[in-house]
């Protein structure tokens, strides 16, 4: 018994003299290891986690290669692009009994009162081609103040040929300001008619087009041709004399100067013409006659002993010319500079133009002012209007403009505070 006892002691020993060596063993290397070894390691396993998303990238771009050059509809390369606004204008007149001679001073300052939604399609055809639609909910001409239903108000078309040619067509709602080659620089909507960064004829023209941009070095030349339907000719007796179309001619020569500063001359010709006795062919319908001349006299106003109510008088065909000079600068991303001036019917006595000036910050207090009219004579001026705002930002979507507007037309005058909201979707 005691020599096994003796045996157990001693394995006990042994036992507990290997752990020791072990653990010192193990303690030694631990302290002895080579930092160098220690960052080799690292490098080894980050290399292997590198490689493991390469391959990963690899089989993502593959799928993607594949994707793309499927084939299908050209609208699976990009998404459609969606873009909403809101803007809601109220305008207060300080300005006591409203006769007919007011009234037609508001008029012709044309504010855009009520409720105005828009709501815009883009999407890509191909790399540069592009198709666009949009709705549009207003008050105009409706009883409604809070506006009416979405309508489809706008299809547009552009297709980029070549670097130096491109073309648009537009079936519904066209203007003259979507044929510029620079079509961003005058999107900014004002108050007014003169607070915008461009004349009034940009906004003529409403009805289908075509036409085609040329861009050379600094220099571009935009000519697009448009088609707007006048509707029923009804005379004060109540006789219709048949319905009319306007044929409008535009034409840009647009010069950069120098940065962003941008020169250009803009000419409009239009001329409506009757198109028969209560006769309608129907949408994107029109008459062209090709074996017999059109003698219709061209006149700018009724003749002196006209009758109004006479059908003859309405029969005739009816020319508008106007010709504009704007000037536009970008200081920076925020601070815009411009004016124009426009004549109407190559009479110096028909001038209007306007200057503004626009300071509008993303994130800080923004202000604008106008200053426009128009002249009866080189020294007579018929209208005068200083207009002026700030622009509250409260969101990178939503911001409030109040504003003040002075109108001097002719012996009536008075202010005027708007206020106005936009909201983008």
């Amino acid at each position: 018994m005691e020599e096994l006892g003796s045996m157990v002691v001693e394995k006990l020993k042994e036992v507990t003299k290997s752990a020791q060596q072990f653990a010192d063993n193990l303690l030694r290397g631990s302290y002895n290891r080579n930092p160098i070894q220690i960052l080799k390691s690292l490098q080894r396993e980050a290399f292997s986690d590198i490689m493991k998303l390469r391959d990963r990238q690899e089989k993502v771009e593959k799928l993607m290669t594949m994707y793309k050059s499927s084939r299908g509809s050209p609208f699976q390369e990009a998404g459609t692009l969606v873009r909403g606004r809101v803007d809601v204008l109220a305008a207060l007149f300080l300005i006591d009994d409203v006769d007919e001679q007011k009234y037609e001073a508001i008029q012709k300052t044309g504010i855009p009162t009520g409720i105005d939604a828009k709501l815009t399609f883009k999407a890509r055809v191909g790399d540069k081609d592009a198709l666009v639609a949009e709705f549009s909910a207003n008050e105009k001409g409706r009883s409604d103040a809070l506006g009416g239903p979405l309508s489809l108000s706008k299809v547009l078309c552009s297709a980029h040929i070549c670097d130096w040619l491109s073309a648009i067509a537009i079936p519904l709602g066209a203007q003259c300001r979507d044929a510029l080659s620079v079509k961003d620089s005058y999107q900014e909507r004002g108050f007014t008619d003169y607070s915008g960064f461009g004349p009034p004829l940009l906004h003529q023209c409403n009805g289908s087009a075509v036409g085609i941009t040329v861009t050379k070095s600094r220099l571009s030349a935009s000519l697009a041709h448009f088609v707007s339907g006048l509707g029923i000719q009804i005379s004060s007796a109540g006789i219709c004399t048949g319905l009319a179309h306007t044929y409008s001619t535009f034409v840009e020569l647009a010069l950069l100067a120098s940065g962003n500063t941008q020169l250009s001359v803009l000419c409009v010709n239009s001329q409506s013409r009757p198109s028969g006795q209560g006769v309608n062919l129907g949408t994107f319908a029109l008459p062209v006659s090709i074996f017999k001349r059109n003698n219709l006299p061209e006149i700018s106003s009724l003749a002196v002993g006209d009758d109004e109510d006479s059908p003859t008088s309405w029969e005739r065909s009816i020319s508008d010319r106007s010709v504009a000079i704007l000037l536009n600068s970008e200081i920076d991303e925020s601070r815009r500079i411009g004016g124009w001036i426009e004549m109407k019917n190559s009479d110096l006595h028909n001038l209007e133009g306007a200057f503004t000036l626009r300071d509008t910050p993303e994130d800080d207090l923004g202000w604008g002012l106008t200053v426009g009219g128009s002249l009866k004579e080189l020294k007579n001026i018929e209208r005068f209007q200083v207009e002026g705002f700030l622009n509250l930002n409260f969101h990178s979507r939503f911001k409030i403009q109040p504003a003040f507007l002075y109108v001097k037309d002719g012996s009536t005058q008075f202010p005027a505070l708007m206020l106005r909201s936009s909201w983008d979707i």
